[in-house]
């Protein structure tokens, strides 16, 4: 590892959990961050400093005034400009010695295939259903994990899917049309370090399977509940009737019973 690197990530090198194989795990990492709004812009700061060797930052949105009491990757220069660019340009300047790519694209069914080559892993920075039902069913595709967020007002969730460990995200949310958590509405508002939060716990996931340490969220929701500073998990277990994963189980579970 040069010397430079060694430096630059020499705190989290001290820790025996990740040290120097670790950081090379992360520097060989390539992570795919699906929006840079409130979550995706502070989760693409952490491993970008983190040193994830490439970051793949996906918006097909522009800069607005109103965005910036969260999303700490644009600056008041940035107003009108794509923020797939604006975000790249920033993450840039934090850290020249990994790679970062840009997309200036609505993540889709008809893209995400292409996108998701040599992708590691997704962290989900969408304030859709829709979006998130895409990223869903492609992860269990091509067997990669996702860490969900999600956010509202002082409130904020988080939890991590990984094909093989039985929940999926439309286990927990099956209907598009009944309100879904982490959906922004304008008229509720949303308080930056609540997004802050929550994107940050989201990067430690990420670094966590990345990197192969520690436990993870996965099988787990976890609720913040700013006003009163509570932070809790519960239990998720996957929906015997889902037809998005169900499937997935059956097909692992035969293989599985295969006699060798």
């Amino acid at each position: 590892m040069p010397l430079d690197d060694s430096q630059r990530y020499s705190r989290q090198i001290q820790l025996p959990e990740i040290n120097v194989k670790g950081q090379e795990k992360l520097s060989r990492s390539t992570v795919l961050i699906a929006g840079a709004g409130g979550l995706g812009s502070l989760s693409a700061l952490y491993l970008t400093a983190a040193g994830v060797g490439h970051v793949i930052i996906v918006d097909h949105d522009q800069v607005e005034l109103s965005n910036l009491n969260r999303q700490l990757l644009h600056r008041e220069s940035s107003i009108g400009r794509p923020k797939a660019l604006s975000a790249a340009e920033s993450l840039g300047r934090l850290n020249s010695s990994i790679q970062i790519t840009p997309v200036q694209a609505t993540l889709d069914q008809g893209n995400i295939d292409d996108l998701l080559k040599g992708v590691d892993l997704i962290v989900d920075g969408c304030d859709n259903y829709q979006t998130r039902q895409v990223i869903n069913r492609a992860c269990l595709s091509h067997g990669l994990p996702w860490i969900f967020g999600g956010v509202r007002g002082f409130n904020g969730m988080a939890t991590s899917f990984v094909p093989g460990s039985f929940t999926c995200f439309e286990c927990i949310i099956p209907d598009p049309e009944k309100s879904e958590p982490g959906q922004l509405n304008p008229i509720q508002g949303i308080l930056g370090p609540t997004a802050g939060i929550i994107a940050s716990i989201q990067a430690i996931e990420a670094v966590k399977l990345l990197v192969g340490m520690g436990s993870s969220l996965v099988n787990r929701l976890m609720h913040l509940s700013g006003l009163d500073m509570r932070i809790t998990t519960s239990a998720l277990t996957p929906n015997p009737d889902c037809r998005v994963c169900n499937p997935v189980r059956k097909k692992r579970t035969q293989k599985n019973d295969h006699p060798v």
